[in-house]
């Protein structure tokens, strides 16, 4: 009797808290600090990437205590309002560094460009050769920009967004757990262009690992982010046009 009463009790309590918002803005930010406990006392292993783990532990989280995705946002929506500042500051350690970035200007310019269009290509032909809708197809296309521009380059040539966004998400832990390793593969051992291929593969969540990398590769990541967001931008409605004119 004593057993169910706590129970109960806890019940009680759960419900309680459930209606605060600041309740899911510190579950967030408590399993996020988990996350990188256990990457840190890992020594860094990929597959226990801080974001990966702290998306995986909050889903199964919000199944588990059947609360609705508007809920838990109503209370964390204070972190996405700090995305916008965040991106912002980025510009502070790309200035220290501005004097690389003027070294490998024309580098850069072609990289950029090679990885947006095969971000694009890759991903639409990839959907297309699987049997995918034409939505479907339209939604992958931008998988590589950060999640407010890709929805928004989605919505305007007839994707999905809220499919977009979940793609978006996977681009980027995937890149951020494969991309380090994979760059240590082809022996690429300059930050500055492990931080430029992880801004333009793998958005935010790229740019974060990036840091994790050094300072110099979290500049470039940061530059990246923003050319390649304007790049896709500017080349995916151009690429959808080009096909409806050949079809």
């Amino acid at each position: 009797m004593a057993r169910t009463h706590r129970m109960t009790d806890l019940i009680n309590m759960w419900v309680y808290l459930a209606t605060s918002p600041l309740l899911w803005l510190t579950i967030t930010l408590l399993v996020y600090l988990a996350g990188q406990w256990l990457f840190q006392r890992s020594g860094g292993r990929a597959l226990l990437n801080p974001v990966a783990l702290a998306i995986s532990l909050l889903a199964l989280l919000l199944l588990l205590t059947g609360t609705p995705y508007a809920t838990y946002f109503s209370g964390a929506q204070f972190i996405h309002f700090l995305l916008g500042p965040a991106t912002v500051a980025l510009a502070v350690p790309l200035y220290l560094h501005w004097k690389r970035v003027r070294q490998l200007f024309l580098p850069l310019a072609f990289g950029l460009l090679a990885g947006s269009l095969t971000a694009i290509l890759s991903a639409m032909g990839i959907a297309w050769w699987l049997g995918g809708s034409l939505p479907t197809v339209l939604s992958l296309a931008p998988k590589s920009v950060t999640t407010p521009v890709a929805m928004g380059i989605a919505e305007k040539i007839g994707g999905l967004p809220s499919l977009t966004a979940v793609i978006v998400i996977l681009t980027g832990v995937i890149g951020a757990v494969a991309g380090p390793a994979l760059l240590d593969w082809l022996r690429i051992r300059d930050d500055a262009v492990k931080g430029f291929a992880l801004g333009v593969g793998a958005h935010g969540i790229g740019t974060a690992r990036a840091f994790q990398i050094s300072g110099l590769a979290g500049a470039f990541a940061g530059l990246a982010i923003g050319l390649n967001a304007l790049l896709t931008a500017l080349l995916v409605p151009a690429i959808i046009r080009l096909l409806h004119w050949l079809a």
